[in-house]
């Protein structure tokens, strides 16, 4: 048997301090507005002003992502409107869960909490 001439995938190591990592795109007007949302939050004499803004920000991104991970991938397969519309459904349902937790969380989040946040999500746009 002839040995296989498929090349392996190259391996990221990263720049992270997590390591390798994977990240999504999103629109312009997205990131217009995560941008307006960080920087605001960030400046703003009370941070705890911005919370609405951040969980807001957070269920946008939320959706964005498992757009791109799960239903972009499935697109991208041709698998027929029946699944496809059913994994949409399944997102939707995740998406809306993940999105009241968090809100419920960052509702609740002193200004350092939201800081350490906003660090975050700017740290995951680089």
């Amino acid at each position: 048997m002839a040995p296989s001439t498929k090349k392996s995938a190259k391996r990221s190591t990263g720049t992270s301090p997590g390591g390798p990592a994977l990240r999504f795109h999103h629109s312009e007007e997205s990131e217009t507005r995560m941008l307006a949302v960080l920087t605001a939050l960030e400046t703003a004499e009370d941070p705890e002003d911005h919370r609405q803004s951040l969980a807001d920000l957070v269920a946008e991104l939320t959706e964005s992502g498992m757009d791109y991970y799960y239903l972009r991938a499935l697109r991208l397969s041709d698998a027929g409107p029946l699944a496809q519309q059913s994994a949409k459904l399944g997102i939707a349902g995740a998406v809306k869960m993940i999105s009241s937790v968090s809100r419920r969380f960052i509702m609740r989040m002193s200004g350092k909490e939201l800081l350490a946040v906003t660090g975050h999500i700017r740290s995951l746009a680089e």
